[in-house]
């Protein structure tokens, strides 16, 4: 019997590189609300006392950018500047700039439903499911969120009165034989009022947030380790500089999966980076609920300006049911991977995605979250197992 240990990690709202996400997204979002072909590849950065929002925007519609990053600030509870952080004080600085000519030659359709319209960047994504969890994703990475959003949770509704919005969770999987058997570690940090004793917070945390998600999964040989350095008083942007962009693993699969490089927030649809990584996962997961599979990778290509992906590699790691090429045949039929057909078969010309930038943006049980759906599973085993 083999056995090994896998970990992922996860952050919580006020985590700075999440501010910036969040930011990045809700002006994606303002502008998709006011015109649904607008173009957008926004990115922030967050540090003491600033938020610096820049990018590539084109739009009939005006939205008020320091307004909408400073509503941000606030919902996440950056409301003093003792807590790293102050939505009324800060400075926001823009410096936004129409998208490049060059790259509007490939995909400046003003009806982007048009079949021809083209990708808007070259890049490789990748999408992933298996059949870990009921969501189809890994244990590790799917536990690292719902620590995050359960310590998220304690602190907004003050169950746990003197947290503060900045916090990271991170798991420790044992797996014997490639499937998950408990919980071997677990990290929570968290940011606190300095007059906390570390005590106090260790039994909080365990109590309210690690003991109603982890379960059974947890044993005493499990090992707990809850704001190891003993203190996080200096948190947010205060403590570290935040960047749209980086937290892309937390934002996929834990690392449990391959990853393509680009990352998600501030980017619309035409984007391929994230639209067809939406795809992929839909794909992946549509594969794993149909049982063709037990795990599936699916890789896309795509170069700028050009309709159709250069490529698509189905990967089931053995675990595939049928012949892994008449999986990859079911994909081509069952799926319209061009850029076009990906925006119409997802939906994806709403303003849906602000709340994609926290707490992953796979394994969610949420209507507007579309790639999550198992619709295409039934007809894909039909064709797969028909005799």
């Amino acid at each position: 019997m083999s056995k090994h240990f896998f970990t992922s990690e996860s952050v919580t709202s006020g985590h700075p590189d999440k501010l910036a996400d969040q930011i990045s997204d809700a002006i994606l979002d303002s502008i998709l609300t006011h015109d649904p072909y607008g173009r957008v590849a926004c990115e922030t950065l967050v540090t003491t006392g600033l938020i610096f929002v820049a990018g590539e925007i084109s739009t009939d519609c005006y939205v008020d950018i320091p307004s909408i990053a400073r509503s941000v600030a606030k919902e996440i509870g950056y409301t003093r500047a003792k807590y790293g952080f102050d939505y009324e004080t800060c400075s926001v600085i823009t410096s936004i700039q129409e998208q490049s000519p060059d790259i509007a030659l490939g995909v400046n359709k003003k009806h982007i439903v048009d079949e021809h319209l083209g990708a808007g960047d070259q890049g490789i994504m990748f999408g992933y499911a298996c059949n870990e969890t009921k969501e189809l994703m890994p244990l590790p990475i799917s536990l690292a969120h719902k620590l995050a959003m359960k310590l998220e949770e304690v602190r907004t509704k003050k169950i746990i009165p003197y947290l503060r919005p900045d916090g990271k969770t991170q798991v420790t999987v044992e797996y014997k034989d490639d499937k998950p058997q408990r919980i071997d570690q677990i990290v929570v940090s968290t940011q606190h009022n300095p007059n906390i004793d570390k005590k106090d917070i260790e039994q909080d945390i365990k109590k309210h947030v690690i003991n109603d998600i982890c379960g059974d999964l947890v044993d005493d040989k499990t090992t707990y380790y809850i704001n190891p350095t003993g203190l996080f008083v200096v948190g947010g942007p205060m403590g570290d500089t935040g960047l749209t962009g980086r937290k892309v693993i937390v934002d996929t699969y834990g690392g449990y999966a391959a990853h393509g490089g680009g990352c998600f927030s501030g980017k619309d649809p035409t984007k391929v980076d994230r639209s067809a990584s939406y795809m992929a996962r839909y794909i992946a997961k549509n594969i794993v609920a149909a049982k063709l599979a037990d795990r599936c990778e699916i890789q896309l290509s795509y170069a700028i300006g050009v309709t159709h992906p250069l490529s698509l590699k189905v990967q089931c790691f053995g675990t595939e049911k049928i012949d892994r090429k008449k999986i990859e045949e079911l994909v081509w039929l069952h799926f319209d991977l061009t850029p076009a057909g990906i925006i119409s078969s997802l939906n994806l010309l709403r303003p849906i995605y602000k709340k994609t930038a926290t707490y992953g943006h796979f394994g969610r049980e949420d209507e507007d979250f579309t790639w999550e759906k198992t619709d295409k599973a039934a007809v894909l085993s039909k064709e797969a197992f028909k005799q």
